[in-house]
């Protein structure tokens, strides 16, 4: 095992030899991050992890007083490494503060092991019961959770999941999860988080080009990060209801795939035709929406590798926000910024509904003409499977979960940008519930 470098945060300017406003110098064993007053301190330490493992250093100890708990853990975003072989130590610090790096690092490392995990390997049946057995692991008595797959979707009418999940001989795969610390059966369910899991998505019929279907392993990119929230809530010691629902399946191309013209009826008897067998990621959500509404949950939130058009939008930066509810929305950018990650609202208007107009059913899974808002107009989808008009209802479009190429903040791959967001929000809507 190579000795640890020591990483100092200081104020000084680096010596002249690193050049002229030098952010990073070494000295011996030492690397040295230099901060001006104007600088963003939590900023520059996740830039200082990046650019030491792109160097190759494995091994590294933050020291000195100056390191603060979210450089530090900003400071392991950057040093992170899908290919792994990363020793971090965490320096000197308060057991509670401790605490919370232990919390974030397990959920977040779970995601991001989730998401940068082969589509062979990390499938629909295997993505949900992993989820599973990593939540109730962590809350053994309190977490009770079943699964249903294929034809057994059908027939208690998870239309949606079974209908995009029965192109691949691997079945789709609905987790409905109970986390219910109270030990009251009947104790009603504060939220429902809700995740996208499609484990490969070839885009069916509506193929892919090879570049955009490259990363479409990290199209389960919302089941994971809810997971990951969840997690992250529990060991911060949530202590109210919240049920978990994950939507699984593979998006693939086959004689049995579902096809452009055909038409879903949902529990709620709402009719979709299908124009694009690429937009199959508001198919599944539909389910879970509609079983978490059934559940009797207060407050639902789901969460989506949902649209290019969020990207197109928001960049790989923030992650889009939408709900007809200005107050429930403020709540989630609120959570964001208390938790030092980014989010931004997008626009969602009753008019979007009709938007997604159909010759032959309630509505169209994609907007038809010219100037439509893709990510409103997929969030308005999904508004028709929640209820109250959506009133109690957030939607989250996860621009940010996945870096396709590394850059000076982040190392391609998965993120677990978001976990903490929705993990201050369970706390938060927990706490009046």
């Amino acid at each position: 095992m190579s000795a640890a470098m020591k990483v100092i945060l200081c104020h000084e300017p680096a010596p002249a030899q690193w050049g002229e406003q030098a952010g990073l110098s070494f000295q011996h064993d030492e690397a040295r991050v230099h901060l001006t007053d104007a600088d963003d301190v939590v900023r520059r330490a996740q830039q200082a992890g990046r650019r030491l493992d792109a160097m190759g250093i494995k091994n590294v100890s933050l020291a000195g007083e100056d390191w603060s708990l979210e450089s530090r853990w900003a400071f392991a975003q950057g040093f992170y490494n899908a290919k792994g072989g990363q020793q971090l130590d965490w320096g000197s610090l308060a057991a509670d503060e401790q605490a919370e790096l232990d919390a974030r690092d397990t959920a977040c490392g779970w995601v991001r092991e989730m998401i940068n995990g082969t589509p062979e390997d990390v499938y629909p049946a295997a993505l949900a019961t992993e989820a599973g057995k990593f939540i109730q692991g962590l809350a053994p008595g309190q977490v009770s959770y079943r699964t249903y797959s294929g034809e057994q979707l059908k027939d208690l009418g998870y239309i949606g999941i079974y209908e995009v999940g029965r192109g691949s001989v691997r079945s789709p795969t609905l987790l409905e999860l109970d986390f219910n610390p109270t030990g009251d059966p009947d104790a009603p369910v504060a939220a429902a988080l809700v995740g996208k899991g499609i484990t490969f998505d070839s885009g069916g019929y509506s193929i892919k080009p090879s570049d955009g279907m490259s990363v479409m392993k990290s199209d389960m990119g919302g089941a994971a990060t809810v997971t990951g929230a969840l997690a992250l809530a529990i060991r911060r010691g949530l202590n109210k209801r919240v049920k978990l629902f994950l939507c699984c399946a593979e998006n693939l191309v086959s004689g049995h795939a579902y096809k452009l013209g055909d038409i879903l009826t949902y529990k709620n008897g709402v009719t979709v035709e299908i124009l694009n067998t690429d937009a199959e990621g508001r198919l599944v959500l539909a389910d879970g929406l509609l079983a978490a509404s059934e559940a009797g949950a207060a407050y639902i939130l789901d969460a989506a590798t949902l649209t290019g058009a969020a990207k197109m939008a928001l960049g790989r930066d923030y992650h889009a926000v939408f709900s007809f509810n200005d107050g429930l929305a403020g709540e989630v950018l609120q959570a964001a910024r208390d938790e030092f990650e980014k989010a931004w609202r997008l626009p969602l208007e009753p008019f979007h509904v009709g938007q997604l107009s159909s010759a032959f059913a309630d509505m169209a899974n994609v907007h038809s003409g010219e100037g439509m808002a893709g990510a409103s107009t997929a969030a308005a989808f999904l508004s028709r499977f929640v209820p109250d008009g959506g009133k109690s209802w957030v939607h989250m479009d996860l621009s940010a979960s996945y870096q396709k190429n590394g850059n000076d903040m982040w190392a391609p791959g998965g993120k677990g940008h978001g976990v903490r967001t929705i993990a201050a929000w369970l706390a938060r809507v927990g706490e009046r519930s």
